[in-house]
């Protein structure tokens, strides 16, 4: 790893793992940071400058830190299960009144209980349903239904995989997995790979154990078409839903309630 991930005497450093972490992800999706700008701007086009903000699935935070660098003003909740990129968003995130976190299963129903508040102005993810199947991710899009308020958004940004179109797909993959190789061959870091760095660390090893006793290598999700989504979201109850960006692996689709 090219970064310096734990701090001198003191513990770990937890800015210095959120930015691995943004590089790790980058090996996988180059054009990351396009699609959270994307997410934003669609933020502030539909509820404003201000909002009050669900990270779904939110894992080290990433969404919620560009959400507070964008939007100063801006109040984020995160939830998700994975104790130890939670750790890593807590320890970011630590003393900050604006920011919220809480451990939930996505897939127990209650879940919503535990939230701070009943209603959101918006609900992003990224990156993470794809470890859902796709009846209990639409089961989730209904309860996200519930949370969003009239004329707020839900956005995921994930692998979408339109079945209709195979050659194209198989093109598109082998293509991206070359350009990953590159990038391995030059010292990129991966999934696994950095795994194996986090339960080297002091802090986050404990953290890091109990999330595999919970996900194992990992989960066996969907990886639906944004078709899909978007029929499912509007079946939940949003007025609308549609792409508003899309890389040749990954779609960000916006609905409006």
């Amino acid at each position: 790893m090219s970064e310096t991930v734990t701090g001198a005497g003191t513990g770990t450093d937890w800015r210095g793992w959120q930015n691995s972490w943004d590089r790790q992800q980058e090996w996988y999706m180059p054009d990351r940071e396009e699609r959270f700008r994307v997410m934003l701007d669609m933020v502030e086009a539909c509820v404003g400058p201000a909002p009050r903000v669900l990270d779904l699935a939110c894992g080290t935070g990433s969404i919620t830190d560009r959400l507070l660098k964008r939007f100063p003003d801006a109040v984020s909740t995160g939830v998700d299960l994975d104790p130890a990129l939670l750790a890593i968003a807590e320890g970011t995130f630590a003393g900050d009144p604006c920011v919220t976190f809480v451990t939930a299963d996505l897939k127990d129903a209650g879940w919503v209980e535990l939230l701070p508040y009943d209603s959101y102005d918006a609900v992003l993810t990224a990156t993470a349903l794809h470890w859902l199947r796709s009846e209990p991710l639409a089961a989730l899009y209904g309860q996200v239904a519930g949370l969003v308020r009239d004329g707020g958004v839900f956005m995921n940004a994930d692998h979408m995989i339109d079945p209709a179109t195979p050659r194209i797909n198989a093109a598109e993959r082998a293509h991206r997995h070359a350009g990953m190789e590159r990038a391995k061959a030059a010292g990129a870091v991966d999934w696994a790979d950095w795994w194996a760095l986090a339960a080297e660390d002091p802090v986050l090893a404990g953290p890091t154990a109990k999330r595999y006793e919970i996900y194992g290598e990992h989960a066996d999700g969907d990886m639906p078409s944004a078709g899909w989504h978007a029929e499912t979201l509007r079946a939940a109850g949003f007025a609308e839903a549609r792409p508003v960006w899309a890389s040749p692996s990954d779609t960000l689709l916006l609905a409006l309630k």
